[in-house]
């Protein structure tokens, strides 16, 4: 063959070597295209809820009934990452899915030997079979190292070890190290021991071989064993690996960390996100349900509880307890209590005379008459059936006198203050078949719930601006501003003056104003003892307890301040301490703070209404128009108003003269009946209320829009 011949067939065969290599990768490519790796088992993966330092609260079986939770590398010991690579596959990072050196060992081994003494699956080929299960054959092997290949080429080292680290079996349905580390040592993987992490490279070799529950002895003797290889291959020194086969195995797996049942289920019925971001303290969580459990066990079989611990600033929920255990079916452990709808007792007077500060109704230093009262067939009394005689309204809040509150319901009307609820985002629920509300809803005869109470007490601690709770981390904070309103300012402030003073039980004599945390509160107990509840704010949390029987059932002991109070406090003393105090030293604008000879005369004594309606002879329209209070001509409500310097304000009806407030604060002087000028501070929306000469209110909100 001439130079000439030869060199033409070298280039022949060159070209038919790169034809040949071309087709390969194409057919490699177009096989990755049609069979790419099926990750089916590693995206179903165990719903996790956790806390907001990320903490497990709970987890869910996966849908094939696993537990199995994804994991990243930095979230595992290093100590176990470096053993398993030395001990599976020293060259992990350095072969492209089959390591040739090791087929050439196990290959040669068998042949000496007569028997397979080393395997040769790199730790990429045992992810393929974790991915795709098959019987350990010849050709299982094959398309093992196929897909090996396949995974190098798509995915880089780290995410090849993290879907070994989700799937590696573990014994039973424990899938992943992280699920075995919390089943057999109650802990997270990034804080396992060398002895701890040695049996964890040993299960997935044998799972049910080396479980140290059902066969402890092999399991020590793997996990030493283990130990020994690492020592040898220089992860862990001669020292520590022998100090780690001394450490004890576990005897029990343990079962999967359960906290906050019913916050979780509640948050997952919500998000069907992997990982369910939670707005709860785990360690305040864990306190929570050990303190409602130990109340309910005192109140006897059957009894439930249930609390709230919320900050009011942001309104993001600490601590939920729905139920006082949740595994328990005799206390109806997986019924959310928090949410249920009970009668709150005396729970909601503090929101009446919210509505009769803020309508001017009445005031704190206001003098009532504690005294047998007839309204219709309904004659109030007091808990303890004797009567206080006269007395301020702030005393008569503070000690939850009966009487008083209903007659300042009487006033203002059952409807308003429903509808006072309704815009505030918590509705009462009246009883079944009763279609207008009654007085009696100032004592519990009607429908709310534990969260809802929450809701509302939060909302006077941010002086009457409510928002509801949030106990998911991906809900928006409450606004500085608050989005219902509840009360206006200065009516909330006399209110949380009036609960700060509130007697507390005998075990918490201490107060609150020489030392301890400064609590507003207020307690509350249904009809026949079947519910009792405390309420109470500080200057940064607000607390609700619950005690009762989830079936209604009436429940002897079940009283809010011998039951559900004393379980109030016990949580506020496991909070940090206040940032914020819970009344200011100045008060808020609107906010009259003398004593009764301040107060306008038709404050000073709710039972003395003036007599000017009685001078009237009833002729005329002053007459007509008095009977029905006053109402606003100008602005009317829900009005949009261009801003301007000075706005008329056209008042008709009631008795003059009548007072302005604009949001909780009154413009100086009186306005006759023809009305007076506003002058705004800018755009935004308003509240404008008169009073008349009677303690009549009428409000109009307005937006004032840019010209």
């Amino acid at each position: 063959m001439t130079p000439g011949n030869w060199g033409a067939g070298v280039l022949r065969a060159i070209a038919g070597m790169g034809i040949c290599v071309l087709a390969v990768a194409g057919f490699a490519i177009a096989a990755d295209r049609v069979f790419p790796p099926d990750l089916t088992r590693f995206d179903d993966i165990s719903q996790t809820v956790v806390a907001r330092d990320g903490r497990l609260l709970r987890a869910y079986l996966s849908d094939d009934q696993a537990w199995r939770f994804t994991v990243e590398t930095a979230d595992v010991s290093q100590t176990y990452i470096d053993m398993l690579i030395a001990v599976e596959d020293r060259r992990f990072f350095d072969h492209a899915g089959v390591d040739p050196f090791a087929i050439l060992r196990a290959v040669a081994d068998a042949s000496t030997r007569g028997r397979v003494v080393s395997g040769a699956s790199t730790l990429t080929m045992q992810v393929a079979r974790l991915l795709e299960p098959r019987p350990r054959t010849l050709w299982s092997k094959i398309v093992e190292m196929g897909r090996a290949l396949q995974l190098e080429w798509r995915y880089s080292k780290d995410e090849i070890l993290r879907i070994y680290l989700t799937l590696a079996p573990f014994g039973g349905n424990l899938e992943g190290v992280r699920a075995a580390s919390l089943a057999w040592f109650g802990k997270e993987p990034r804080h396992l021991t060398p002895g701890q992490a040695a049996l964890l490279v040993a299960l997935p070799q044998s799972p049910n071989a080396f479980r140290p529950d059902r066969a402890p002895d092999r399991a020590v003797a793997r996990r030493n064993r283990i130990l020994s290889i690492a020592a040898e291959r220089d992860v862990l020194s001669d020292r520590r690996a022998t100090e780690a086969q001394a450490e004890p195995i576990p005897t029990r797996r343990r079962d999967m960390t359960l906290l906050a049942g019913i916050a979780t289920d509640r948050l997952v019925a919500e998000d069907q996100s992997s990982i369910v971001f939670s707005t709860l303290d785990y360690d305040l969580q864990v306190s929570s349900e050990e303190i409602l459990g130990q109340s309910a066990r005192l109140l006897g079989a059957g009894t439930g509880a249930a609390a709230i611990v919320a900050e009011i600033e942001s309104g993001t929920i600490r601590a939920l307890v729905g139920s006082a255990d949740y595994l328990d079916p005799d206390r109806a452990g997986m019924v959310d209590q928090t949410r249920a709808v009970r009668s709150p007792g005396s729970a909601l007077k503090p929101f009446i005379y919210a509505m009769a500060f803020d309508r001017f109704v009445a005031h704190p230093r206001t003098v009532i008459a504690d005294r047998p009262r007839r309204f219709g067939a309904f004659a109030p009394v007091n808990f303890d059936r004797s009567w206080a005689g006269d007395v301020s309204l702030h005393d008569a809040l503070r000690l939850s006198l009966n009487g008083p509150a209903v007659a300042l319901l009487d006033r203002l009307g059952p409807q308003q203050l429903l509808n006072a609820f309704e815009n505030a985002g918590t509705p009462l629920t009246l009883p079944p078949g009763t279609t207008s509300p009654g007085l009696a809803i100032a004592l519990g005869g009607v429908g709310t719930t534990l969260e809802d109470l929450a809701t509302l007490y939060a909302g006077l601690a941010r002086g009457g601006a409510s928002d509801p709770l949030r106990l998911a981390a991906s809900s928006p904070e409450v606004p500085e501003t608050g989005s219902s309103f509840l009360t206006n300012p200065a009516a909330a402030w006399y209110v949380t003056r009036s609960l700060s003073e509130t007697p507390r039980p005998l075990a918490y004599r201490q107060d609150g104003h020489e030392g301890g945390r400064r609590i507003a509160f207020k307690t509350g107990t249904s009809h026949g003892y079947r519910d009792g509840w405390a309420i109470g704010y500080s200057g940064d949390f607000v607390v609700a307890v619950w005690v009762g029987r989830p079936d209604g059932a009436p429940c002897p002991g079940c009283s809010g301040i011998g039951a559900a109070a004393p379980a109030m406090f016990r949580l506020f003393d496991l909070l940090p301490a206040d940032t914020h105090a819970l009344l200011t030293a100045a008060a808020p604008a609107g906010a009259i703070t003398g004593g009764p000879a301040d107060l306008p005369v038709r404050l000073r004594h709710f039972d003395r209404r003036d007599t000017i309606m009685a001078s009237l002879d009833g002729g005329g329209a002053d007459g007509a128009t008095a009977m029905h209070g006053p109402r606003f001509d100008f602005p009317v409500d829900g009005t949009e108003i261009m801003v301007a310097p000075a706005l008329p304000v056209r008042i008709a009806g009631g008795i003059p003269p009548y007072r302005l407030l604009v949001d909780g604060a009154p413009v100086s002087g009186t306005v006759g009946r023809g009305g007076s000028v506003w002058r705004p501070d800018g755009p935004g929306r308003s509240i404008l209320t008169v009073v008349d000469a009677e303690g009549r209110t009428a409000r109009s909100r307005i937006d004032l829009l840019d010209p």
